[in-house]
């Protein structure tokens, strides 16, 4: 019974005897009980007749609180919840033509922008508006290959996959196509994707005035003048190989899984001015470097840079600054020493080096945080390079839009002897030492107490 009522009951038969004290409500002891009269008296129909206005008064307010007492919810029994409905797994419905149309026309629409660009982020990987862009401008190409899938569908579809790292049997399942079909479309939009956007989104800063500016906002980070560019090398994990022994060999990186090379160089926004993907993952930083279109363009002189500065009386065109995996030459700057062992002067110089270094390893990181296909690349090893190329179009994309940047996916350090010099090389590197040196000197000048 209700603790509380208890209470109120006590009260009562104190209210009532000292009302009326003629009559006992409670036998006092069981003797009393055994005797007619009192037995008499303790009926419910003495009560009731009794001359006193108590015993009526008494059972009319005790039946009152008792209704109330029994309608209120006992504390001391916990009230079991009530069971959450499970929602059930998305079926196919859920992503048919109809289902993302009826999202992307109607949907999304009602939506306040940022909420919008959110759910959007969260199934393929960037905004509304940039997923728009990246429509609008393959839309034409999808339109040739005569697929039966409107465009805008087939796109999502595709970055669905590069975005979760879905496998082409799970997006199978999910969107009701056989895998083959899956495969198919992934392979066009991501060929599109590294090839025809390629020569828009990625691009070496020669243009005087981006330049200045890339040169200018890397000054600001490291006190080195006419830096413009950050390079490195990173390895993609491949889910399958082909059943080779000698094959796989090669393919297994320096972290021990088998793997294709990606070589990039970033700007100070972390948007990339080149990409490469021609190695395996057990090929080395500098001899995919030196395969690289982007080597024989300044090696050849294909590209030159005339925004030249004189520092201590040598002349600096902009170079790229990289680690000690890479040769030291005219147009690309490495450090000193990966240990600190140099001078005072050398080693403030490799500090602010692997400070503007530190763009092109967040610019990665970036890169695989956001497309996680290049986590464990599950597409067939002829169509791993676009994949590759097509996830760095999208990232600068992002890039420039300045979607969000989530975490970026880190590769452990680095280590290992500094490459050779090619005989066709040591007057590059003759000269990028002598300059190497004079920034060296001119920044232990201009900040001597770092």
């Amino acid at each position: 019974m209700d603790q509380s009522f208890l209470l109120m009951l006590s009260t009562l038969l104190h209210l009532h005897n000292y009302l009326d004290p003629t009559i006992s409500l409670l036998p006092s002891t069981p003797s009393s009980a055994s005797s007619p009269s009192s037995a008499s008296l303790n009926s419910p129909t003495s009560l009731l007749s009794s001359s006193s206005a108590a015993p009526l008064l008494f059972f009319t307010i005790a039946s009152v609180l008792s209704f109330i007492a029994s309608s209120r919810p006992n504390p001391t029994s916990p009230t079991s919840p009530t069971p959450t409905p499970t929602p059930p797994p998305p079926s196919s419905s859920d992503y048919s033509v109809s289902a993302f149309r009826a999202f992307s026309t109607d949907h999304i629409w009602s939506l306040e922008a940022p909420l919008r660009d959110a759910q959007w982020r969260s199934l393929y990987g960037l905004s509304h508006p940039v997923f728009t862009t990246i429509v609008d401008k393959l839309k034409p190409h999808i339109a040739l290959s005569n697929l039966s899938l409107p465009s805008d569908y087939a796109v999502a579809m595709v970055l669905s996959r590069l975005c979760h790292g879905f496998s082409a049997k799970t997006l199978a399942s999910r969107f009701s196509l056989e895998p083959y079909l899956v495969s198919k479309i992934t392979n066009m939009v991501t060929r599109l994707l590294a090839t025809k956007l390629y020569a828009e989104f990625i691009k070496i800063p020669v243009s005087r005035r981006r330049l200045i500016e890339t040169t200018q906002a890397f000054e600001e980070l490291t006190s080195l003048p006419n830096m413009c560019g950050a390079i490195d090398g990173s390895p993609i994990k491949l889910r399958r190989l082909p059943a080779d022994q000698n094959f796989s060999t090669n393919y297994n990186c320096r972290f021990g899984y088998p793997s294709v090379l990606l070589q990039v160089v970033a700007d100070n926004k972390k948007i990339f001015w080149d990409v490469c993907v021609k190695a395996p993952g057990g090929s080395d930083d500098a001899s995919h470097f030196r395969d690289s279109l982007m080597y024989h363009r300044l090696t050849s002189g294909d590209v030159v840079w005339d925004n030249v500065i004189n520092v201590r009386g040598h002349h600096v065109r902009p170079y790229i600054v990289g680690d000690w995996g890479y040769p030291l030459l005219s147009f690309l700057l490495t450090p000193f020493s990966p240990n600190g062992m140099g001078t005072p002067a050398q080693n403030l110089f490799d500090g602010m080096l692997m400070k503007g270094r530190s763009v092109v390893v967040d610019a990665i990181g970036l890169l695989k945080a956001r497309w996680k296909i290049l986590q464990d690349l599950n597409v067939g090893l002829s169509h791993a390079p676009q994949t590759i190329v097509a996830c760095c179009v999208l990232h600068n994309l992002c890039q420039i839009a300045k979607e969000p940047e989530p975490e970026p996916l880190r590769d452990p350090d680095e280590t290992g002897p500094a490459p050779n010099i090619l005989d066709s090389e040591k007057s590059l590197c003759y000269y990028g030492e002598s300059v190497r040196q004079a920034l060296a000197d001119d920044l232990h000048h201009r900040l001597p107490s770092r």
